[in-house]
Parts: structure tokens; sequence; C-alpha cells
């Protein structure tokens, strides 16, 4: 059975993000997913980085320690799924520290000679569902920092066969309807992914 592993860093379970992720999760079940299921807020996930974590940041050896669990999940997937909102064009600063904590050298990439080797080889399968305040124009126009993280950095970290981007723009003037499509949107594609 294939495993997923879907990172949700959202606070408000009234949310439409947690209703994405909601989503997202019920439909990788019935598709015959095992779900590995990560909510950064319930499980209290630290995301500051130490003095001791960063000076240990490229020993390899010991790097990992204080996250283990973690990039023992990510090892496990063959796919990863982050379900979080963009904030001030960025990532909420608990999905940044778990980006900072956790996707180490030699968990996330390997640094060879100034060049990076992606690592996480076992995951096929990446998607980021989110939500914007801000409409896609204004996200265009601030050059879609999440977005373009998301499709070069995390991307060039795992190297997946598989990348979905399933954004929903303007949620300062969204309608009902408006979320109900979003919702139907993000099942459609989790039963392709």
């Amino acid at each position: 059975m294939a495993r997923a592993f879907v990172v949700f860093a959202h606070p408000v379970p009234e949310s439409l993000n947690a209703a994405a992720h909601q989503v997202v999760v019920e439909t990788l079940t019935e598709r015959g997913w095992e779900v590995d299921d990560c909510d950064l807020y319930a499980e209290g996930f630290d995301p500051v980085l130490s003095r001791e974590e960063r000076e240990n940041y490229h020993d390899t050896t010991i790097n990992c320690g204080p996250v283990q669990p973690y990039v023992d999940r990510m090892r496990a997937a063959d796919a990863f799924i982050l379900c979080h909102p963009i904030w001030n064009f960025g990532y909420p600063a608990i999905l940044k520290g778990f980006f900072d904590r956790v996707m180490l050298p030699g968990v996330a990439f390997d640094l060879q000679d100034g060049k990076i080797s992606a690592c996480l080889n076992n995951i096929r399968k990446i998607a980021a569902v989110t939500t914007y305040g801000a409409t896609p124009m204004r996200a265009f126009l601030a050059g879609d920092p999440p977005k373009r993280l998301f499709k070069r950095a995390v991307w060039g970290t795992i190297r997946p066969e598989k990348m979905r981007y399933i954004a929903q723009y303007d949620m300062n003037n969204i309608t009902p309807a408006g979320c109900t499509a979003y919702l139907a949107r993000v099942k459609r594609e989790m039963e392709a992914f």
C-alpha cells in the first residue's frame, strides 16, 4: 500500500484550509493510500531552529536527532502533501520551521562540492493544497514566492514523478459557492493523484 505523508499547517479548524485538508485525507484514504496525517499545530511542532541545531546542520551523523520522528515519517512516504495557507506571500512560520528543521542535509539533500543531489527518492509524488488572500494577479506581481519555492526548491530536493499545486486565490472575496468549488477541485485532484 502506498503511503502519503500529509503535513497540515493551519491553526483554525473551521478554516477552508482545514476543510481542504480533510478532503485530502479522506480522498486519499478512500483511494487506498495509507495516510500519515501530520497536523503541526496539534502535534505541537516547535518551528524554532535552535543554535545547537544550526551548528550541527551539516553533520549528517547527528543533525536529525531533534526531529528524528519527522525524518522517519518523510523517509517512509511515497507521497508528500502540504496543506497550508499563504500569509504575507509566505508559508506560516510553523511550516517554514518544518522545512528548516526537517529538510536537512542527509535527509532531503546531499551537498557535495557545492552541488545538491536529492535524497528523498522514496517520494514519487508531491502536492501543495493552499489558500491565498491575494488575487492571482497580486500573487503574480509579488513573484508568488510560495509557489516558486514549492515548484523549484521542494521539487529540486525530491524530484518527484508527479507534482500538483492546488491553490485557491482571493480568499478575501470568496463565496460559499467558491468554497464548494475549491473543495471539489481538491477532491478531483486527490482522486487522480
